[in-house]
Order: structure tokens, then C-alpha cells, then sequence
């Protein structure tokens, strides 16, 4: 065949689709056994953080009724509709990429499978990070990675201290706070940056696509401005403003957090930031300035790894982080691409979009 993409989420299904409005034979292999898995295990409040408009893939758009800021379920029905048509074949998981001369060879729980062209899509949230605080093991409570969460119904009359503030950990804790949990502290390492969805009706989306091409000590000063007027202080509450700049740690790989209402949770004392946990002791866990709490239950948002290594690792297409050296229509090797493995400030769906279109461009 012509080409082999390995992954049925957004990244993969969009180059697909690109490829077969080029006229291009291309097979998807999807380990589960349905399209979207991972966005089918997120929780259950999230919706995307960017516009319905600036979040469609190649050829169809995502539908009005959707609102303008799609629910998970409905990203899930838009990628069910998206597959059809498309050569999708689930229940394959993929275990390794082998060169061979021109060809790839990749080797699958159905078989092996030759192809002229190979784009890796397995997803940025793939492998997840458990906490490896010292003495985690002795906690005689729950402790759970974000990737299990669904509600907070499991959580109603519990301590819960989540521990990460980037969008999956604020969100957590706002569910958690609304849900009946009856104490809910948030771990902060490093204060994050916290913009508002929209502003008069333009959504952060869009500033963020504006000002990828600006130089980033001007990016960090007028962000700091905004903040200042549309983000009130929360130095009191005890989350202080960010000592860096908003672009500068975009740049680090750290996107900012979108306020879904952690601004209000904070205010009204229903969340309550913390020092970041740096061990555990028996059932207290210690924190970094020295004080201590006792949790029913930990909720890590430690985040995820690509889990790239057993398929692609011995290629020596991989950075000292696992992430793919080369990304989108350059390949790392010929006719081998990566896409989906950026956490871009101008929304993750766009830019797959684009790399799609390009990746295709350029196998076609």
C-alpha cells in the first residue's frame, strides 16, 4: 500500500482524509477497537478549550448545533462521522517500525504491513505519568492519575488534594468543588498563566493564533498587561501571579490555563491552592513549604508521555524526551512523519488541520 497511518484519533484521521482527497491509498491501524479513543476516556465536563470555527479538520467542518464550544461526546460523534469513508481498521495495535530499503515495514498484532509512507499519529496524551513522590507507596489512601477520572461522583464527602494546575488539573479541582467533594486543595508548582476563554466575544484561540509570529518579549509584556486587567490577583488566596512570561513558557511547553471557573473557585475559598508535594509520610503528604496534609484521596494531573520508544526508538528519530525531532510535513526520515505531538497556544485541532494538509501535500 501506499501509505500506513498509525493512530485513529484527530491527528491521524485528518491526514487520512487529506490523503484520500489526494487520491492517495491509505490505511489507518487504531489499536482500540473505535475511533477517538482517547478523547472517549477524558472526563466528563471537558469541552475544547478552542472555537468550534477554528477547530474543524480537513473537509468537514464541525456542526453549528455543536455550540461554539464543542462538548467531549460531540468531539466524539464528529470523529465517528469524520472516519466514515475512511479506511479504518481497529483492534490492530502496532508494535514496531522497521525500515526496508524504500519501504516501511510495520509489524502489528494482524501481521506485518509494507508501506511507501508511515505518519505516526498515536497521540500526545498517550502513556500517563504516575506521581513518584518518596513514600507514595506507604499512602493508605486512593491515589489516582487524572487519565481515570470521570466525575466527581466517586469523590462526595472526600479530602481531595489534586495535585498539577494545568488545564486538566484546574478543571479537576472545579468539578471536584462543584461535585460535593468536601475539600478540595489544588498542588501548585509553578503559578500558571490564567486567560479567560473569551474577552468581549474574542476567544483566547485567536489571540493565541495572532501572535505565534511576534517576538516573544513583546508577547510576554502585552500579556502581562492584559492579565493585569481581565485576571485579578489571587496572591492572598495563595496562588500568586507568574513570575515569567506568558510566551516564554508557551515556549517551555507550557500552555496557560483557560478559566473554566477555577477563578471563582479560588475566590470563594471552594478550592484552596497548596505548596507543591514534594513526599509523603504514612498518610500526610508534605509539602514544599514545610506544611503538611492529610488527604482522602490524591489526584495526580502529573501528565503524559508520548510512549514513542518501543515503536520508533531504535530509529534514532527521537529527542532526549521522547518527543519526534522532526514534526508535521518534514519528515524524520524519508516517508516517515509525526504529527500530533505539539501542545500549540493557537489550539491543537488547528494545527493538525494544518499539518495534515501539508503532511499530504507533500507524500501526494
Amino acid at each position: 500500500m501506499s501509505t500506513l497511518v498509525i493512530g485513529a484519533g484527530p491527528a491521524g484521521l485528518a491526514v487520512a482524509a487529506s490523503l484520500r482527497s489526494r487520491g492517495v491509498d491509505t490505511v489507518v491501524l487504531e489499536r482500540a477497537d473505535h475511533v477517538a479513543a482517547s478523547w472517549r476516556r477524558h472526563y466528563d465536563r471537558l469541552h475544547l478549550h478552542t472555537t468550534r470555527r477554528w477547530s474543524s479538520l480537513p473537509g468537514k467542518p464541525i456542526p453549528r448545533r455543536y455550540g461554539r464550544w464543542v462538548a467531549r461526546d460531540d468531539v466524539v460523534a464528529y470523529l465517528e462521522d469524520y472516519a466514515r469513508g475512511l479506511d479504518v481498521r481497529t483492534g490492530v495495535t502496532v508494535a514496531r517500525v522497521d525500515a526496508d530499503g524504500t519501504d516501511w515495514v510495520v509489524s502489528t498484532t494482524s501481521g506485518e504491513h509494507r508501506a511507501r509512507h508511515v505518519v505516526v499519529a498515536t497521540g500526545y496524551n498517550h502513556t500517563p505519568v504516575p506521581p513518584a513522590w518518596p513514600g507514595i507507596d506507604s499512602f493508605p489512601g486512593e491515589v489516582l492519575h487524572a487519565s481515570t477520572y470521570r466525575n466527581p461522583a466517586p469523590f462526595v464527602g472526600k479530602d481531595v488534594l489534586v495535585v498539577g494546575v494545568g488545564n486538566t488539573g484546574a478543571e479537576l479541582a472545579v468539578d471536584l468543588a462543584e461535585g460535593g467533594a468536601s475539600s478540595v486543595r489544588l498542588a501548585v508548582r509553578t503559578p500558571p498563566h490564567i486567560v479567560r476563554r473569551s474577552n468581549l466575544g474574542w476567544p483566547a484561540q485567536g489571540t493565541g493564533i495572532v501572535v505565534r509570529h511576534l517576538p516573544v518579549p513583546l508577547v510576554d509584556a502585552v500579556a502581562r498587561g492584559i492579565s493585569r486587567v481581565e485576571v485579578p490577583d489571587l496572591s492572598s488566596y495563595g496562588l500568586p501571579r507568574p513570575t515569567t512570561g506568558l510566551y516564554s513558557r508557551v515556549l517551555e511547553g507550557s500552555v496557560p490555563v483557560q478559566d473554566v471557573g477555577l477563578i471563582a473557585a479560588v475566590q470563594s475559598r471552594a478550592v484552596t491552592p497548596v505548596a507543591a508535594v514534594v513526599g509523603v509520610e504514612g498518610a500526610d503528604v508534605l509539602l514544599a513549604d514545610g506544611s503538611r496534609v492529610s488527604p482522602d484521596v490524591i489526584l495526580a494531573a502529573t501528565g503524559y508521555r508520548r510512549g514513542l520508544e518501543p515503536l520508533v526508538g531504535h530509529l534514532g528519530v527521537l529527542d532526549d524526551a521522547g518527543v519526534p525531532r522532526s514534526h508535521g510535513p518534514r519528515p524524520a526520515r524519508p516517508g516517515l512523519y509525526f504529527t500530533g505531538y505539539t501542545n500549540p497556544i493557537s489550539g491543537m485541532f488547528r494545527e493538525l488541520r494544518i499539518d495534515a494538509e501539508r503532511i499530504a501535500r507533500a507524500i501526494g
